[in-house]
């Protein structure tokens, strides 16, 4: 009798935990679909899922004035050159003289807990915030080497003189400058710069990329099976519900690739053969530049719900990012990432204190809107539960 009466609470609460995801007018939820909304299939009317979206879409920031995102995007070609320049001396020289250093981070995943910083890195940011302070004194400066200044100024350089270190260190040419000017909080212009390679992808919203001048286009299967997907290293996804998506998405696709850092999504925006990048626990500076780049090239980049990266989205998104050549695979992605993971218990049943945490871990915008009108009812149904469970 005990069993069926935990199992009448099981299913209410569930409903419950269900209901809570969007108001009761809607009549109907469902669990962390990847943009937060109905499922396109199911029994719900096709407009009602249509409006319902609409509420939860992000609304497009107005760009400055195009005269403007060319003499910006001009400006990020020559920090781009002052990096260069002081990046190259090093290139393949010995641990002593790239001063190397290990830069320890806390609440990181382990592949970013600690990570190794050169006299390259400082002296390639350095040269580019000098050039920024020089010419746009108001401007903001967001360096992964040496911080944040005027942060909520209207025009924002986010910059990681060398994305890839641990590739630099190695000899290997599969790092990058990444520069990105933000407006407002949303990324508009971007560069990917390999200086040793001599490759440098520009990027600039509402206008085609670049590699070297030459127009770029994106060049994705159609199928996640037949995908090849990029991510850094297994190790920059954190253990549980994170480690456990990313699994599913290696398994899913038809190979997985490791160790290009930056260069990956690149190779994306360029139709060179990689189809898709996932990645976790990256700093901002590790990705704005690459969306206008990506996005320019008809790729399609977001947070692991579907969600626009930006400055204001940084800490929601915890550094999940999801690259792609084209929306069918997004699509596909976002579908197994954004999906909840149930744990089971002792007893072979799913623990609903844990279905709770696991709903929250990626939360959907309908969640993050809708949980406080439930707020009353699920910890009532809550109270149930424990009843149901310790009671006579």
């Amino acid at each position: 009798m005990k069993t069926s009466t935990r199992g009448t609470s099981f299913l209410a609460l569930s409903a419950a935990v269900l209901l809570e995801r969007f108001p009761v007018t809607y009549s109907f939820a469902y669990v962390d679909q990847p943009d937060g909304g109905f499922p396109k299939t199911s029994i719900v009317n096709k407009n009602l899922y249509n409006n319902i979206n609409a509420d939860l879409v992000l609304p497009k920031k107005p760009l400055p004035n195009p005269d403007i995102l060319t003499k910006y995007a001009d400006f990020a070609s020559q920090l781009a050159d002052a990096a260069r320049s002081e990046i190259l001396p090093y290139w393949r020289q010995s641990r002593h003289a790239l001063g190397q250093q290990i830069k320890v981070e806390s609440d990181r995943s382990v592949f970013q807990s600690a990570s190794p910083v050169t006299l390259a890195d400082r002296a390639a940011e350095r040269a580019m915030r000098d050039l920024i302070e020089k010419h746009f004194p108001d401007h903001g400066i967001y360096g992964e080497e040496y911080g944040v200044v005027r942060q909520d100024a209207d025009f924002v350089w986010v910059l990681d003189p060398i994305d890839g270190t641990r590739s630099f260190i190695t000899g290997k040419p599969l790092f990058g400058t990444l520069i990105s000017c933000l407006y407002r909080g949303s990324p508009v212009i971007g560069i990917i710069d390999q200086c040793v390679l001599d490759e440098r992808w520009i990027g600039v919203s509402g206008r085609g990329s670049t590699l070297n001048g030459h127009p770029i286009q994106t060049d994705g299967v159609a199928e996640l099976s037949d995908a090849e997907m990029y991510s850094t290293t297994p190790d920059m996804f954190k253990s549980g519900d994170e480690f456990t998506k990313f699994d599913k998405m290696r398994k899913s696709v038809r190979t997985p690739h490791y160790g290009a850092d930056c260069y990956a999504y690149a190779l994306v925006a360029s139709g060179f053969g990689a189809d898709i990048v996932v990645e976790a626990d990256l700093g901002l500076y590790d990705y704005c530049a690459i969306v206008p780049v990506l996005e320019g090239a008809g790729g399609v980049i977001t947070d692991w719900t579907g969600t626009n990266l930006s400055l204001e989205n940084h800490e929601r998104s915890k550094g999940r990012v999801l690259a792609s050549a084209n929306k069918l695979l997004h699509d596909q992605a976002l579908e197994i990432l954004n999906a909840p993971v149930l744990p089971i218990d002792g007893n072979g049943m799913t623990s609903m204190i844990d279905f709770i945490n696991v709903s929250n871990d990626i939360p959907s915008p309908a969640w993050t809107e809708s949980r406080s009108n439930y707020g009353p009812l699920l910890f009532g149904m809550v109270m149930g539960e424990v009843i149901a469970h310790f009671g006579p």
